[in-house]
């Protein structure tokens, strides 16, 4: 099965049978019902305009051109904004007044795969509740298009880059003068995805004095596996050993999630991306802090450092959004290099990322790998349980949580037990019969103690 409808929206493979993959019989029937859905929903005084954006995947023109079409044949006005980043897609709703967008991407995803992404009159995603009702309406399929004196019109505007960039120079706590005197010398990885458009751009601007740019050109012919994890961005990791640049930065094909790498080549640690720009905030907006239960706890004791409440949300952006907007967090995000500052908008931004970690480095004046030095250190495992369809994952997530009524629980994703060194959070697949064991310690030996321990508990519980 390489069609998945979640909470985000909908993900698969281009090619293959209707109701097996991403294809334009299936795109039309999604996009239809998610219009459906933002003509149901109560927006205010929005206009009758959806924002489509898409990253620079081979298959991003084709789904690009049904979605719009759709949309128009529906009765919608279209602003296309072309290639754009997830964030940018996400401001251009707000900031043309529309009534949804629609960004196509499917992330981290290998290049044939693409995926709809569906966001509401704030840029932001659709609720669970929301998002299931588009699925509802794209499975039942009675849809009624516009006549020809009702069909929508259709406008590009590619001037949505540089808004996005004056939003983020505009900031209170990014200063460009520091970053400009600090003459820094950036390396970037942007996988052929619409980062190598919109980086360097934001990068010169922000005065830095050197972009050396890898996987630059926008083709979405990934260069390698896209997710940014060390094992796959050896090609920066030489550049960076180099000793010629004093940080690397890497993105996503859609531009929200953003990894470092120190000025020796070592990485810096996704996880430690969010904790270095809540280390920065903290220091000039007291408040909470929120990111998701697999996220490492150097963020919470970052915020304690400063007296600040932490508060963890359940996986998924929309679930860290709505934590954040609930305790009035200042800084939030996830652990896969997802920053949140509402300052900006509730949204993954690299682009925020970026600027916040320079400008801190120019205060600092620090190289990247002592700024690395100065969090506590710990190491995240992934592990999982496979398990037989006719066992029951909730029973047995219900057992592990009372058998640990002494440890610290917390039972908003599944269960997650924190200890003294350490803690380990088991979550059900919402595709599978497994259980994925996150766990996290000082050491990588004694988190894969604690994610060992549960996997044994489990096990036992499962043969009873």
């Amino acid at each position: 099965m390489t069609l998945i409808k979640s909470i985000s929206g909908f993900r698969g493979t281009i090619g293959g049978p209707t109701g097996d993959s991403l294809n334009p019989l299936d795109i039309v029937k999604f996009v239809s019902a998610y219009a459906y859905q933002r003509r149901k929903a109560d927006v205010g005084s929005k206009n009758h305009t959806i924002v489509v954006g898409r990253d620079a995947r081979i298959s991003g023109e084709m789904v690009s051109h049904v979605v719009c079409g759709t949309l128009m044949g529906l009765g919608y006005d279209v602003l296309n904004i072309g290639l754009a980043s997830t964030p940018t897609t996400e401001l251009a709703v707000t900031m043309s007044n529309s009534c949804g967008g629609l960004i196509l991407t499917a992330s981290h995803n290998p290049r044939q795969w693409n995926a709809l992404k569906l966001l509401n009159e704030k840029g932001e995603f659709l609720n669970a509740e929301e998002a299931a009702e588009v699925v509802r309406l794209a499975e039942e399929g009675n849809f009624e298009y516009a006549d020809v004196d009702h069909m929508g019109k259709y406008t590009e505007d590619n001037s949505y880059q540089q808004k996005h960039i004056e939003l983020v120079k505009s900031l209170e706590l990014v200063d460009v003068d520091a970053i400009r005197n600090a003459h820094f010398k950036v390396a970037i990885d942007t996988v052929n995805s619409v980062g190598g458009i919109i980086l360097p751009d934001l990068l010169h601007q922000l005065g830095v004095e050197v972009v050396e740019g890898l996987y630059t050109d926008p083709t979405g012919d990934f260069q390698h596996n896209p997710e940014p994890l060390e094992k796959n961005l050896g090609a920066l990791k030489a550049v960076m050993e180099s000793g010629k640049y004093d940080i690397g930065f890497v993105v996503d094909p859609d531009v929200d999630r953003l990894a470092l790498f120190c000025e020796d080549g070592t990485m810096y640690g996704e996880e430690y991306t969010l904790v270095t720009v809540a280390d920065y905030i903290l220091q000039h907006e007291k408040g909470a802090t929120v990111s998701n239960l697999s996220s490492t706890r150097a963020l919470r004791d970052v915020a304690s450092q400063y007296g600040c409440q932490y508060y963890p949300a359940a996986v998924g952006e929309v679930n860290v959004v709505a934590k954040m907007k609930e305790t009035h967090a200042v800084i939030g995000g996830e652990g896969n290099g997802g920053v949140i500052y509402p300052k900006a908008h509730y949204g993954r931004d690299a682009l925020v990322g970026i600027a916040l970690i320079l400008t801190y480095l120019a205060k600092r004046n620090m190289k990247t790998s002592e700024l690395r030095r100065t969090y506590p250190s710990y190491v995240i495992t992934k592990n999982r349980i496979d398990l037989t369809p006719e066992i029951d994952v909730e029973k047995i997530l219900r057992q592990v949580e009372d058998n640990h009524k002494e440890d610290q629980v917390t039972n908003i994703d599944g269960v997650k037990l924190d200890f003294p060194d350490g803690w380990v959070h088991l979550r059900k697949s919402n595709t599978e019969p497994i259980i994925r064991v996150y766990s996290e310690a000082g050491t990588e030996e004694r988190a894969e103690s604690l994610a060992q321990m549960m996997m044994d508990e489990i096990d036992a519980i499962a043969r009873r």
